[in-house]
């Protein structure tokens, strides 16, 4: 019985903050959709998330004989490895280096100290962005095209390889091709619970709701495009930052 007990204690605890990992998750996805329009629409026609995506534009570039598109495929590819090399130098950075604070036995944050480090870095490489797209009255071109693409893409670089801290194996913000396969299979297999089903339609429709809103500021008010990504990674920090007790934050979902 004690053991029982104990085992429903534990689930018990653990539950809000895998709560708050699913809204952080949906917030970063909704992110990553309105980033991908912006770029898809004002940044050479690709993508700085989807990588799968540019690879296969690379190739279609190449029998196009396009410099234009294999170049902004190029250096958006390019971003995104810097950014995920960066972001995971940043989090072993802080995770080797970091002090302990004195109240980490009594109280824990929803993601360590290395993960909310490297997420603070992207936020500061989408206020650069944003400051570029604000420049150029929302039509950047030539080399300041290239370089706020090859920002963008760092970013959501950086963002894959903070997510990947996490420990969230069942979903991703930025390719979710696998997410989307997950809930098929779940939904699929008879007799068999939608594991984390929740998390997995969150990110998804966060996706398809961030894609949404771009494409209708970039029709409307495209100056205002930068600050979709910009609030949904500034919720992700605040939600992140949500104290709960040791138990909340004993375990990451695998």
């Amino acid at each position: 019985m004690d053991a029982v007990r104990a085992c429903r204690t534990l689930r018990m605890d653990t539950r809000p903050r895998q709560q708050i990992l699913t809204l952080i998750a949906i917030a970063l996805t909704f992110g990553s959709g309105a980033n991908d329009v912006a770029s898809f629409t004002r940044l050479g026609g690709v993508f700085t998330s989807v990588m799968t995506g540019n690879i296969v534009l690379w190739g279609l570039s190449a029998a196009q004989r396009s410099v234009s598109l294999f170049s902004h495929t190029a250096v958006s590819i390019a971003g995104y490895i810097a950014g995920v090399a960066g972001g995971t130098w940043v989090s072993h950075g802080f995770k080797i280096h970091a002090p302990a604070r004195p109240d980490d036995t009594d109280r824990a944050s929803v993601l360590p100290v290395h993960v909310s480090s490297a997420l603070f870095t992207e936020l500061i490489l989408l206020a650069g962005f944003t400051a570029g797209w604000e420049v150029t009255g929302a039509r950047p071109a030539g080399w300041v095209e290239f370089v706020l693409l090859a920002v963008l893409a760092a970013a959501m670089g950086m963002q894959s390889s903070s997510v990947n801290e996490m420990g969230l194996t069942n979903v991703s913000t930025t390719f979710l091709t696998g997410t989307l396969t997950g809930l098929v299979s779940s939904l699929a297999k008879p007799g068999q619970g939608m594991q984390h089903g929740r998390r997995r339609v969150g990110v998804l429709v966060g996706l398809a709701a961030g894609a949404l809103l771009c494409g209708l500021l970039v029709a409307t008010a495209p100056r205002v495009v930068p600050v979709l990504p910009l609030a949904a990674l500034i919720s992700a920090l605040v939600l992140s930052a949500v104290p709960l007790s040791n138990g909340d934050g004993e375990r990451p979902e695998r």
